[in-house]
This record gives structure tokens, C-alpha cells and sequence, in this order.
């Protein structure tokens, strides 16, 4: 090796002056037990045969990052540094560092974190496990500064802070008891770094729409309503409140994210185009239509509408026909919303109105009518 603990201090001084590019690195002492606390771990310990001179200075005169970190951390005067356990084997240096500079009575207590692991345990989830396996991994879409890639965020997939915080949270830490949702007032309450694993955490992403899913079931259809007239501002479509409220309280059991509050309600705002063909070629018969005129026909007469009315209706008319109720419900379903998604007909029949709804069926029955 040459350095300048093998080379003649003369030398060293005649290179440097002539300006051949050097490094500069950290002197680790040899023969010595590293021992320091971890808030995490307990107690760690490491041989310094066990450490490298890591470069502190590169040749172009910047900065490593182990040495901007602690120059940053003590200058900030930060008290605690948590992070991955990837650093756990640069944390015997960083306090040499500390000791060099003669700042031991300032060092920050340390805390090395578990790794989230990929679904399937083998190994630490990256970025590109996102993409490949379909889910994001970064809280806001990341758009990387050199190769212009880009990818995927919590934010913009449609989940709610609350949930993430609250997936993330639990990924290594535990309350001590058999519970999965909180608050953020409650995490505040509750959270201790005593309380988590040394172990690291699979990451679900079902697991994530589920809580998700949960927090979008304890917000009220009036706090949602926003998310819902944002996408229905976007798509020019005019805005009714109460109209978007009403809309919310039919399908909001069904949305797992914000966007499925458009993927499971936009047929209250748009009337289908398309049908479903597999569903029309599963219960379209060669009598619907004329079964879907007598229907037609017959709620014309009806004079007081709301749910048990119609839902009374409905069942006097199958029975009227001798026919099961999905003979008649599956077509309406298919004309009223082109597919087999969405709330129960009556609750449809009544946010729409009976004019739409019926106006629905007959612009159906003019496309597929025939079939």
C-alpha cells in the first residue's frame, strides 16, 4: 500500500504539492473493542479488525457520507439517529469519528431500525419490487433526477395518510396487545422505541388496502365527498353535493382506495355505452325484452317511491310472472349500469330517478334489445 503510513513523510508532502489527487481516510485503531449502546439491540460490540479505513475525503475533495453525517449531526445537534439496520456495521466508525473530534459527550443515542422485508421475506423491499410485484414503495411518486424514471407513490395510488402511517407503524413495532388500527394521537400515546422488533418485517400489500380500506369506512361520506368531486371536476362532469353525497353513502363499503370512489359510482353520473358481454350472453334471454316492457309498464302505475315500496314492487312483479327475482334484476342491472357492479337496483332506482332509470333501460333495449 502507499500511504502515508508507508511512505516517507517527504515524499508524502512532495506528492501532495506536486497535486496528484489523494484520498483522505479514517486511522481505525487496531486491537480494540468497540462497545456502545443501541436502543434497539442492548448492547453491541465489534472488533476493530473487524473495520476498514473508510475514505473520509475523496480525491475531489468532497466529502463522504459517513463523515458529512456526523459533522451534520453534531452541528445540528441531533439527540437520537434512527435508521435501517444497513448501518449498524457503519456505527462503530461514526463513533470514532465522534471521539476524534472530541465531541463523545454530544453523540446522539443510536437506533438501528429492522428492514422491511419484500412480500416474501427474501430480502430487504426495494424500489423496483414496487413495479414488479405492483405496488408502491415510495409515500409520493418518485421521479428519479438522472435516469428520469419514475415511480409509483402512496399519494397518488389513492391511500389516505392515516392508513399509511398506520401500515408503517406496525411494520416492526407492536402496542404490546391485539389491535391494529390507531389514531395518530393514539401512536403518539403509545409508541416507544422499547416496543420494537430486532427482526424485520414481510411487507403485505393486501394487508395495506385492507387498512386502507378500514379508514376509508370510518371517514364520513361528507369528508370524502371532496376526493370524489376533485375526479368529477377533472372529467367536466357537474358537480351536485348532496347528489355526491348520496352517491358516497351507496358505495363507500365497496372503495379500498380514493380512486374506486369514481371505479364504483361513476354510473350515477355517466349512463353506460357498453354492456358487459359476458354478463349479457350469461342472463340475456330471448323474453327479456318483452318481461322488461311489462316492467317498464307497470312502474309507470307506481305513485309513492322509497326503498320498501320499490322493494315490495319488485318482488310482486316477479312473483306476478312466476319468475325468480335475478331474472328480472340482472337485466336491469346490465342497461342501468352495463355491467354487474354497483348497490342494490332499488337503492339505484331511487338515486337516479325513475325518468333516468327507466330512459337507461330503453336506450339499452335499443342496443342489445334484440339479442
Amino acid at each position: 500500500m502507499k500511504n502515508s503510513l508507508s511512505l516517507p513523510e517527504e515524499e508524502v508532502l512532495e506528492r501532495i504539492a506536486s497535486g496528484a489527487s489523494y484520498v483522505i481516510r479514517i486511522l481505525i485503531p487496531e486491537h480494540e473493542t468497540v462497545i456502545f449502546h443501541d436502543l434497539i439491540r442492548g448492547e453491541v460490540r465489534v472488533q476493530t479488525e473487524n473495520l476498514d479505513d473508510k475514505v473520509l475525503f475523496k480525491s475531489d475533495g468532497f466529502p463522504t457520507y459517513h463523515l458529512a453525517n456526523v459533522v451534520d449531526d453534531y452541528l445540528m445537534q441531533i439527540s437520537h439517529v434512527i435508521r435501517g439496520e444497513e448501518w449498524l456495521p457503519s456505527a462503530p466508525m461514526h463513533l470514532h469519528l465522534y471521539r476524534f473530534f472530541g465531541w463523545e459527550q454530544s453523540m446522539p443515542q443510536f437506533a438501528h431500525l429492522p428492514l422491511i422485508l419484500k412480500p416474501d421475506g427474501n430480502g430487504k423491499l426495494s424500489k423496483r419490487d414496487g413495479d414488479r410485484l405492483g405496488f408502491p414503495v415510495f409515500p409520493l411518486e418518485w421521479k428519479e433526477p438522472v435516469t428520469g424514471e419514475t415511480f409509483r407513490g402512496y399519494n397518488e395510488d389513492g391511500y389516505l395518510p392515516e392508513a399509511f402511517i398506520n401500515i408503517l407503524v406496525l411494520l416492526g413495532w407492536n402496542p404490546g396487545f391485539d389491535r391494529d388500527l390507531f389514531s395518530l394521537s393514539e401512536l403518539i400515546e403509545l409508541f416507544s422505541i422499547e416496543r420494537i422488533g430486532k427482526s424485520g418485517s414481510k411487507f403485505d400489500p393486501e394487508k395495506a388496502k385492507w387498512f386502507n380500506h378500514q379508514y376509508m369506512l370510518k371517514k364520513s361520506s361528507q369528508d370524502l365527498a371532496p376526493f370524489l368531486e376533485n375526479i368529477l371536476s377533472k372529467k367536466g362532469i357537474p358537480i351536485n353535493h348532496n347528489y355526491v353525497i348520496s352517491v358516497i353513502e351507496l358505495i363507500k363499503d365497496r372503495v379500498v382506495l380514493l380512486p374506486d370512489l369514481w371505479t364504483q359510482s361513476w354510473f350515477f353520473f355517466c349512463p353506460p355505452v357498453l354492456y358487459d358481454e359476458q354478463m349479457k350472453n350469461k342472463i340475456w334471454r330471448p323474453e327479456t325484452p318483452v318481461l322488461l316492457g311489462e316492467f317498464i309498464s307497470d312502474v309507470n302505475q307506481v305513485k309513492v317511491f322509497d326503498l320498501p315500496s320499490l322493494h315490495s314492487f319488485f318482488q310482486n312483479f316477479v312473483s306476478s310472472k312466476n319468475i325468480k327475482l335475478g331474472i328480472l334484476m340482472n337485466p336491469l342491472r346490465l342497461l342501468v349500469v352495463g355491467s354487474g357492479q354497483g348497490p342494490g337496483i332499488a337503492e339505484i332506482f331511487l338515486l337516479l330517478g325513475k325518468d333516468e332509470f327507466l330512459s337507461r333501460i330503453n336506450a339499452g333495449l335499443k342496443s342489445i334489445g334484440g339479442i
